[in-house]
């Protein structure tokens, strides 16, 4: 027997999300409340690899955790994921790619939410906004910094607790093994 909803009812909603309670029968009989948040339209995430075989990394002031790196993401706003994932990896890093892989979907937060995420490989980078430009926008994204770091020290930075945003580190994976970077 699996999960049989009997009642949902909506608790909050705004613009991007929306939290629902549940009453729900659980698969061992157990009756109870879930609560689930649904993200109105899927997030992007860009593993952007320049020619050096670095990957762009993002500083960000994150409201939840404060600051945290983390690879150039996104809400779609309804936009195709690709035409959201070149607009994000343009807002946040002032750069455009000419090469996009879809590395495919994943879900986040599996036991609270539906939040669908799309993954993309970015490569042939170039700079196209001034530097000035690029500041203003990571400015408004409470983006600090902007870096690229060589794909081994990105490993090497999850492994030590350096990136711990779990998106992040399943877009990193799904782009190694899309690289050959894992055997």
């Amino acid at each position: 027997m699996g999960w049989v909803t009997r009642e949902s009812e909506t608790a909050y909603e705004n613009a991007w999300i929306r939290v629902r309670e549940d009453r729900v029968t659980g698969p061992n009989g157990d009756e109870g409340i879930y609560g689930v948040v649904t993200m109105r339209h899927p997030a992007v995430f860009v593993v952007a690899v320049d020619d050096d075989e670095r990957v762009c990394l993002v500083t960000i002031d994150r409201y939840t955790v404060g600051m945290t790196t983390e690879i150039p993401a996104g809400g779609s706003d309804g936009e195709d994921p690709l035409v959201a994932a070149q607009r994000e990896l343009l807002e946040e890093t002032g750069y455009a790619a000419d090469a996009w892989t879809p590395l495919g979907r994943m879900n986040a937060l599996n036991g609270i939410a539906e939040a669908p995420e799309h993954v993309f490989l970015a490569r042939g980078l170039r700079p196209v906004s001034s530097a000035h430009e690029a500041a203003e926008s990571q400015a408004e994204e409470g983006i600090e910094a902007v870096s690229w770091v060589p794909f081994p020290e990105v490993l090497a930075m999850i492994g030590r607790g350096g990136i711990t945003d779990g998106e992040t580190i399943a877009a990193i994976a799904k782009a190694g093994i899309a690289l050959g970077r894992f055997h």
